[in-house]
């Protein structure tokens, strides 16, 4: 969940013109906090995520575009 997710918050945030402080404000996510989901250094929990798309304005699945899932491996049936 790592690779694109850092990007895609910093390109909405970006989008809208929104400091980190901003941000902050809005979803009640600290700065430090932030900046370590924007570097890619800390993944958000799936209720931050949902506290950082209300702020932004945009569906969580904006977030999460180009975002490679885990696939479960595929049984054989035999």
């Amino acid at each position: 969940m790592k690779d694109n997710l850092h990007t895609q918050l910093q390109l909405a945030r970006k989008e809208r013109n929104m400091s980190l402080e901003d941000l902050s404000l809005k979803s009640r996510v600290g700065v430090a906090r932030l900046q370590a989901y924007e570097s890619g250094q800390d993944v958000p929990s799936a209720q931050t995520l949902l506290k950082l798309s209300n702020a932004l304005e945009i569906p969580v699945f904006n977030l999460l575009d180009g975002v490679e899932m885990e696939e479960k491996p595929k049984t054989e049936s035999v």
